[in-house]
């Protein structure tokens, strides 16, 4: 089966109101702040030691590893973000700052092209004796993606055959003919063995990444057998009473009808599969990635395209069960989803996967960064009160405001990727046809009938449902331009060169168009005035409540826009939502306000706790704004879900 082409970063260029502060922050801030993070030259966070252990590993300088086992990854994830800027913003100096971490990792590599910091400095003989907990091959898979970016962006090897090395030692090591039952404990090198056989060609890596994910699951397991190896030596205490569905192994890939386990596993390892039942034509692994999306997106998936619902391993947990204030939520987690959604819609080409891709990126992959691109969340809640965020209790993992790194540090430098790789999310193509999957102002040139077709977009999405889209070439061409109509839009109207298009063809939610590619205009224009969700009844947190939405974006309350005791709110939702854009707040933002009541406490007697005094309301203005800025001002309460 055949998957539609992503357009090269390098030919696209992102001109948004909304994702440009975002994605300017990325070459100004992000990448140089974490660099420094990286080489721990900011004394007010916590060190990260990640370079120094590579210094340690290639021999430059003495010391001990320090820091958690996988974290090798947050380098590779950090030059991923720069391959992916390079591309767009060339900059010959972050280019030669690269190189010379390249040198480094180079230094670092083994003879037999084995690399991993933590292994190389504690001990080498323990090397691959811990798969469940060792991150050695979840390490590999971020520097094959790395490396497949940077080369891509520079044309420069070196990055490329140090992955490569590694990427056949692996090959090697977990052969039928040596370890025919291993597989990673973290799931991520299948997706970049699978991005090394595309840049390469060599199908042995497509293979071993089939092989990693046939053998999960298999009897006896293979994690339950590993710790009764003489070298093994346990990381994580945490795992000491193993669940064999945190990582996805309790049953064969195909037999997994519901998400399972830790979260960011879980959608690493889905969009292995939606890549590797592309690439092998294997109808019954896709129909499980269907199942096993449906099962998130219908049952085990927060509003905010957020997932993983328990603080605890980081986990799903059951079906409709979404708590708001002690969710997890992991930025990374959403990331994964958007990547596995991406990889659907591609084999697919229906446009419901990216009702959720948008979802995502807009509200959970955005609130994991502050708007100065320097302090994140690693947790995402729905509802917050600072006050019982405390350590040491069920809320321990939630935090009121961003903060500057974690000690495991996942998160930032894949929102760095993510944010510089954004252009992969607009648009599609294939030899006649181009899919605008995403409304974000943008250019891009695109190959149609072997000829390059200039695509401009241009909205003030999402606070406006406008959008002109203009082609141009050199010589017309017949094609096709999709365009998909989001789930929340119920009203739409299409023009081509002025023209309203009455009958419009619809196949997969996407609006199809045949055109003569030359000097044309395309306008769409969208409904997206704000509007009042509720969730599944089965949702039992959220019943008697109500959530605003506006186009893909939440919206939620702060204290500093209201008042304390948010939870104290009711709104009345058969009051206007009316909204006005604020150019001084937050960067320039459409805020949202209507009607509703407040329970009085004043009229309370504070010495009791309990009574059975009538509650009396006063009539409130409720102020909502988009929650991925939210904690951006002063820490205070925060809420999406309000008392209908």
């Amino acid at each position: 089966m055949k998957k539609l082409t992503l357009i090269p970063p390098n030919n696209i260029i992102i001109m948004d109101a909304f994702w440009d502060r975002y994605v300017r922050l990325v070459k100004n801030i992000i990448i140089p702040y974490q660099w420094d993070i990286l080489n721990d030259k900011l004394e007010s966070v916590k060190p990260s030691h990640c370079i120094e252990n590579f210094k340690i590993a290639a021999g430059r300088v003495d010391g001990e590893f320090y820091g958690a086992a996988f974290q090798d990854s947050d380098l590779s994830k950090w030059i991923e973000a720069v391959a992916f800027s390079l591309a767009t913003h060339p900059d010959k100096e972050l280019e030669k700052l690269v190189d010379e971490v390249v040198d480094l990792i180079e230094e670092a590599q083994q003879d037999d092209g084995y690399l991993n910091t933590y292994y190389t400095i504690k001990g080498l003989e323990y090397r691959f004796t811990n798969l469940r907990e060792g991150h050695e091959l979840y390490c590999a898979g971020h520097l094959m993606e790395a490396a497949v970016a940077y080369y891509k962006a520079t044309g420069k090897h070196k990055l490329l055959n140090i992955a490569e090395r590694f990427a056949d030692l692996i090959c090697d090591e977990f052969s039928e003919d040596k370890n025919s039952k291993g597989y990673p404990g973290h799931q991520e090198v299948e997706i970049g063995l699978i991005k090394l056989y595309e840049v390469t060609g060599k199908t042995h890596y497509l293979e071993q990444a089939r092989l990693f994910i046939e053998r999960r699951g298999e009897k006896p397991n293979y994690f339950m057998e590993e710790i009764k190896g003489p070298r093994f030596e346990q990381i994580f205490n945490e795992f000491t009473d193993y669940d064999l569905s945190y990582a996805q192994s309790h049953l064969p890939v195909r037999e997994q009808m519901t998400a399972e386990g830790h979260a960011v596993r879980a959608v690493y390892m889905y969009s292995a599969m939606a890549d590797l039942a592309a690439a092998y034509d294997d109808v019954s692994l896709l129909d499980a990635c269907k199942v096993l999306w449906n099962n998130i997106t219908h049952k085990r998936m927060y509003i905010t395209g957020s997932i993983g619902s328990s603080g605890i391993l980081e986990r799903f947990t059951t079906d409709y069960d979404l708590p708001n204030n002690c969710n997890y939520s992991e930025t990374c987690a959403s990331i994964g989803l958007a990547l596995f959604g991406r990889r659907m819609a591609q084999i697919t080409g229906e446009s419901a996967y990216y009702d959720v891709v948008e979802r995502a990126l807009y509200n959970t992959v955005l609130s994991g960064i502050a708007m100065d691109g320097k302090s994140f969340f690693y947790v995402n809640p729905l509802e917050v009160w600072p006050d019982n965020c405390l350590p040491r209790t069920s809320k321990e993992h939630v935090k009121p405001v961003r903060q500057k790194w974690f000690g495991v540090a996942c998160c930032p430098p894949n929102v760095a990727r993510t944010l510089a790789s954004l252009g992969e999310y607009i648009y599609f193509n294939e030899s006649n046809s181009i899919w605008v999957n995403l409304f974000i102002s943008s250019e891009a040139n695109v190959i149609i009938n072997n000829q390059e077709v200039s695509i401009s977009m241009q909205t003030n999405y999402p606070y406006d449902g406008y959008i002109r889209i203009s082609s141009n070439c050199e010589k017309s061409t017949m094609g096709k331009l999709l365009l998909r109509i989001p789930d929340y839009i119920n009203k739409y109207k299409v023009f081509v060169d002025g023209e309203q298009i009455n009958e419009i063809i619809i196949k997969n939610g996407y609006c199809i168009l045949e055109l003569e590619f030359s000097n044309q205009i395309i306008e769409l224009d969208f409904d997206i005035s704000p509007r009042i969700v509720r969730a599944n009844p089965f949702v039992k947190e959220d019943i008697g409540k109500v959530a605003i939405m506006k186009g893909p974006l939440v919206y939620c309350m702060e204290e500093v826009d209201n008042e304390s005791n948010l939870p104290a709110y009711y709104i009345d939702s058969s009051s206007d939502l009316e909204e006005y854009y604020d150019k001084d707040l937050l960067g320039g933002t459409m805020v949202i306000q209507c009607q509703g009541k407040k329970v009085r406490q004043d009229e309370w007697d504070e010495s009791k706790l309990y009574s059975e005094r009538k509650i009396n309301y006063e009539d409130k203005t409720l102020t909502f704004i988009p929650y991925p800025f939210w904690g951006n001002r002063k820490t205070g309460e925060m809420v999406v879900w309000i008392k209908e």
